[in-house]
């Protein structure tokens, strides 16, 4: 039995090995905040073929948005007095009103969850969605986190418990998705720039496949508890990474003995001017 073993275990390294090379040349990584993608995977990409037809309710894939702006703009509806005074509240680490996270309550310095929407554009990473019958399953690059979105049977109960990335419903309106969403915990953020918003936030996403690569949304946020109208997104874009079959994502935890390192040595030296990091 133990010289059974030895051989399959010989034999498998043997495959793993012959088969190592082709991984290599085969899998490529979806861009990141990192930089972008290998010159191999660039050509990859180029010579992956279109195809002439598509459909344009398969929204299945890994999605990339660049330099895409925020979500919602630096401007936001004006504040109710609660919303003003949340606003004031909120210390992020990014942007105008960026502290040193010692002196800060970002939930990005604790490795606390982002939530959504803050976590569709964290730092230009991808998301992937997945596709079943029943509901899609929307995964972020950052933190591997994700969320579902029903399309079945199921609703969005009437009051629901909050949850990080919320309770989500979608339905097809012609060739747009269109998903509803609300029971959002009010610990997270709309953005890096410390915008709030309350646990009775609603959130309408409007998504378009204009053509075999791109892939666009427009949002509107409604909270009259913070802001005095709804507030409605930029249109942002998303592209397909291709190959499509043989990209993958990276794998980007927030690790909080790496980020307490991090917080140390890169946001609270931006914040106080220090150009000495720790060793």
């Amino acid at each position: 039995m133990r010289n059974r073993y030895i051989i399959w275990g010989i034999y498998l390294m043997a495959a793993l090995l012959f088969s190592s090379s082709i991984f290599a040349q085969t899998i490529y990584y979806s861009p990141s905040s990192g930089g972008g993608r290998t010159k191999e995977a660039l050509a990859a990409a180029a010579a992956d073929p279109r195809p002439a037809t598509y459909d344009k309710h398969d929204l299945s894939g890994i999605w990339y948005g660049g330099k895409n702006p925020r979500v919602f703009s630096r401007t936001p509806p004006p504040f109710t007095p609660e919303g003003r005074k949340r606003f004031d509240a909120n210390k992020p680490s990014f942007g105008p009103r960026a502290v040193i996270p010692a002196l800060g309550n970002d939930p990005i310095g604790r490795c606390d969850p982002l939530g959504f929407p803050r976590n569709l554009w964290v730092a230009g990473r991808s998301f992937e969605i997945v596709q079943s019958p029943s509901k899609y399953i929307q995964t972020f690059e950052w933190t591997r986190a994700f969320r579902e979105i029903w399309t079945g049977k199921q609703r969005i109960p009437e009051d629901p418990d909050p949850r990080w990335y919320g309770w989500a419903v979608g339905h097809w309106d012609g060739d747009t998705f269109v998903v509803d969403s609300k029971g959002y915990d009010d610990k997270t953020w709309v953005d890096d720039l410390g915008y709030p918003h309350s646990e009775n936030m609603v959130l309408q996403e409007r998504w378009n496949r204009v053509d075999y690569e791109t892939l666009e949304l427009v949002m509107t946020m409604t909270d009259p508890e913070i802001y005095t109208k709804p507030w409605v997104s930029a249109k942002q874009t998303y592209k397909l990474q291709l190959p499509k079959e043989t990209t993958i994502m990276g794998e980007d935890f927030c690790v909080p003995s790496e980020n307490e390192f991090f917080n140390e040595n890169v946001r609270n030296l931006a914040g106080t001017g220090n150009k000495n990091p720790k060793k």
